[in-house]
């Protein structure tokens, strides 16, 4: 059943919780969540979002997986979070003090959790968020922590300038990066 209108109007600056864990290989972290998002309570909700297309086009998922079944990305060693936490129809009603905020807040969740890569979706909250003008697509220079930082393309169905192939190839380039990795090694802390 879709919501009304007034449904979702009324989670409108809700906060959505991050779908976290130890021994992260990825955070996937999106600008902030949309309204149907909030009103589910689910990350990349809206049909129309390529997310979870492009995590399984890349690989990072064995199957095509909805957005109820998010929590199963923790046993893959994959998380999600959002650059600003409160929910807004479109990330463009954000103000630029509060996607600043949210990357510091970010920041200290990744050096609490300390994935192997933080993988911001959307370059221009991460310009914005991480004070870099200049990123572009791909890994960046800097760290966080211990922790690589990766910009992927913003999978929101708003963005005609990727396709769902594209956004797959790019999510694929991250996931060549990676450390080998195994649900037990990670239980311990090691990736």
């Amino acid at each position: 059943m879709s919501p009304t209108r007034a449904e979702l109007e009324s989670a409108r600056d809700r906060l959505l919780p991050d779908v976290v864990g130890p021994g992260l290989r990825v955070l996937f972290s999106g600008i902030n969540p949309g309204l149907l998002s909030a009103w589910t309570g689910l990350h990349f909700a809206r049909p129309g979002n390529r997310f979870w297309q492009a995590l399984h086009a890349s690989g990072f998922t064995p199957r095509l997986f909805r957005p109820d079944e998010q929590q199963e990305l923790l046993t893959l060693g994959l998380g999600i979070t959002n650059v600003a936490p409160r929910a807004t129809a479109r990330a463009d009603e954000l103000g630029r003090d509060e996607v600043v905020a949210g990357g510091a807040v970010l920041r200290a969740k990744v050096l609490a959790l300390e994935p192997q890569w933080l993988a911001v979706v959307g370059v221009t909250a991460y310009r914005t968020a991480f004070a870099d003008r200049k990123a572009v697509v791909g890994p960046q220079e800097g760290t966080v922590g211990g922790t690589r930082v990766w910009v992927l393309p913003n999978p929101s169905g708003l963005n005609a300038h990727h396709t769902a192939q594209s956004l797959g190839e790019e999510f694929a380039r991250l996931r060549s990066r990676l450390l080998p990795w195994s649900p037990r090694r990670a239980e311990h802390g090691h990736f």
